[in-house]
């Protein structure tokens, strides 16, 4: 018995993102159209004036920044959040179940909002950035002394 090989052709979609300095001329487009492409993004930006203060930052849960020196400093409430995240979690309680619990000890998100199982899961990347942190402070060993799950 013979195997013959098949070689088969693949399409494959090729794409391309054209920074474009000036105004997008009908010659361009048919231009590219001709070369076998076809436009299916495009993509606007525009610079906008607003005050300094009003400058979108990500400011880690946790943190804060101080008004009056544009610095980054611990948000208390936030930060005994991020603690009893850490708590529930090395409880090996479910996302589900801690979003529960958190929200039963009325603790909300940044956004005000009720915790979900997402949210939680969300929080795990800086759970484990401020982890060694949390882990030596003095708090942590005086809760793990008053909890011994919290160990």
């Amino acid at each position: 018995m013979r195997f013959t090989a098949r070689c088969r052709t693949v399409k494959k979609t090729e794409r391309v993102r054209q920074v474009i300095s000036g105004s997008l001329e009908a010659a361009d487009l048919e231009e590219q159209t001709a070369k076998g492409w076809k436009l299916v993004a495009v993509e606007w930006e525009r610079e906008v004036e607003v005050a300094q203060e009003q400058l979108p930052a990500d400011v880690p849960f946790g943190l804060r920044v101080a008004p009056e020196t544009q610095r980054l400093e611990e948000d208390p409430s936030e930060r005994e959040t991020l603690v009893q995240l850490m708590e529930l979690l090395l409880q090996e309680g479910s996302y589900a179940r801690i979003a529960e619990e958190i929200n039963r000890r009325g603790l909300r998100t940044r956004q005000g909002a009720r915790w979900t199982a997402v949210s939680v899961f969300e929080m795990l990347p800086r759970l484990i950035e401020v982890g060694p942190h949390v882990f030596q402070s003095a708090e942590w060993q005086r809760r793990r002394q008053t909890s011994p799950r919290a160990s």
